[in-house]
């Protein structure tokens, strides 16, 4: 059964759509090098090192993510997950993952796997579930986190019916854990995230309660109001559903949202930063409780709010980037359709222009400034830097993990965090420039994005201020149609 119309969103809600997988990914990562081990010492802020329970790599997601990914694969082709065979396919990917995937899994999510191994794909997700209420019924207790570290995704299939949600989130949740606790912690997550996503807010989690039963509504309002007193560090024994909820929550709600200041480096969507260090510094069971955060986090301030260095550097199984996630999560929200033009999934994206660009940044050759139409290969690029949405082979021939892609819409009052994006793409081409890469800088046209881009780079690298950088933009592009747009425009000379 395919789910009625989605909603049709705004280029901001998509944004905050493509965010919650990865900032969930980032958030696995960060806590990855410090599961169950020290935090970081003296004040330090979390890196993505590597390393932890499962000998990462830097930058890779664990089995919370992995799992996400196995729902989000459904989700994404616009089925009701509330259907025996949509969890049949879910539960289909569990054992999958299980059996080639699995760099970690949880004691209780193993056992419930291991139990259905060699069952017929027909059937599958009741046979899981079975085996979680057999699970439940010899321990007595299945109300670990290993259900809310991955459900998100649910959310953004049912934006459009928060009670249709609900029941999705807690089916897909019963797959492995049967404990109703577990499921009433998968239902606020995603009625956080739902609200985050429509209205940039974290309204949704209280409002979430009024989707669980009456007998534990009250314990969890008691709980909520238990996090927000403390700090994230308070719930130490974070494998419970309620105390990883918790500490994810506290993180959240006891992080202050700073100032857009963009003079002096500071951006309101510094909050997702500063929350998810906070996670970590819960301790245990840090990279889930900080997946939990940074899946709302992401709902909250959209892919555009998470640092690109993130971006570039998370992946994980079966090969997924920051691209990946983000189309995933923007698929199951349109219902499993892409866009009038394809995107995300299309191969390549079409160009507005059939000129190509090819210039190269007057403070450094290293940097190619460009278009669609710009033939990476010929212009000699080891890295992309995208201003703009691009195909899945559109630059074939560049490493994927040198491939950036930025969320920034050419469009005034169309993007949730322009100066913090713009900033980014700029800071990471200097990042590329620093690694010795030659970097094709672009945007659709290349007329506004990436000019804006290019005088902030300037600005980065010399000092110039931002009137003098455009200046120096509209005259190297000014027979190639540059017309930075007033928000742009605004925003480059706002950083000095």
């Amino acid at each position: 059964m395919v789910l009625s119309a989605p909603v049709r969103l705004t280029a901001i809600q998509s944004d905050r759509a493509a965010g919650v997988l990865l900032g969930a990914a980032c958030g696995d990562a960060l806590g990855v090098p410090y599961e169950f081990a020290a935090p970081p010492p003296g004040g330090e802020a979390p890196r993505m090192s590597g390393g932890g329970l499962g000998d990462y790599a830097p930058g890779e997601y664990s089995d919370d993510t992995q799992m996400a990914v196995c729902i989000a694969e459904v989700a994404a082709t616009g089925v009701d997950l509330r259907e025996a065979a949509a969890l049949d396919r879910i539960a289909a990917n569990f054992v999958r993952w299980r059996t080639e995937g699995a760099t970690d899994i949880g004691i209780q999510t193993r056992r419930v796997l291991d139990a259905v191994k060699g069952h017929r794909p027909d059937g599958l997700g009741a046979a899981v579930r079975d085996a979680a209420r057999a699970l439940h019924e010899e321990t007595g207790k299945s109300a670990g986190n290993g259900s809310l570290m991955r459900t998100g995704v649910v959310a953004l299939a049912y934006l459009r019916d928060p009670v249709t949600m609900a029941e999705a989130a807690r089916a897909v949740s019963d797959l492995t854990h049967f404990d109703p606790l577990a499921g009433d912690g998968c239902v606020l997550w995603c009625a956080a995230i739902r609200r985050a996503v429509l209205d940039g807010t974290f309204d949704g989690l209280r409002e979430g309660l009024e989707l669980i039963p009456d007998e534990r509504r009250g314990h969890w309002a008691g709980w909520l109001d238990e996090a927000e007193r403390h700090p994230p560090a308070h719930f130490p024994n974070n494998g419970f559903v309620v105390t990883a909820l918790q500490a994810a929550w506290s993180a959240i709600s006891g992080t202050a949202v700073p100032g857009d200041d963009p003079g002096s480096g500071v951006f309101a969507c510094d909050h997702l930063r500063d929350a998810l260090y906070a996670a970590v510094g819960a301790g245990n069971d840090t990279d889930t409780v900080a997946a939990i955060a940074g899946m709302l986090l992401g709902a909250r301030w959209g892919s555009s709010g998470v640092r690109l260095d993130w971006q570039r550097a998370v992946h994980g199984w079966e090969r997924k980037r920051a691209a990946d996630l983000m189309a995933l999560g923007l698929l199951t929200a349109a219902g499993g359709k892409p866009d009038r033009v394809g995107w995300p999934g299309c191969d390549r994206m079409e160009p507005p222009i059939s000129q190509a660009l090819m210039v190269a940044h007057p403070d450094d050759d290293g940097v190619i400034l460009g278009n669609l139409v710009t033939d990476a290969v010929a212009a000699g690029v080891t890295a992309v830097v995208s201003l703009c949405r691009v195909g899945r082979s559109q630059f074939a021939g560049v490493p994927a993990a040198n491939q950036v892609q930025v969320w920034l819409v050419d469009q005034p009052g169309a993007n949730a965090n322009t100066a913090f994006a713009l900033d980014q793409a700029a800071r990471i081409v200097l990042a590329l420039r620093d690694e010795g890469h030659r970097v094709l800088l672009h945007c659709a046209a290349g007329q506004s994005r990436t000019p804006a881009v290019g005088a902030r780079y300037a600005m980065l690298r010399r000092g110039v201020d931002g009137k003098a950088a455009l200046g120096e933009m509209r005259a190297l592009l000014a027979d190639h149609g540059y017309y930075v747009n007033e928000e742009l425009r605004r925003i480059v000379e706002a950083f000095g």
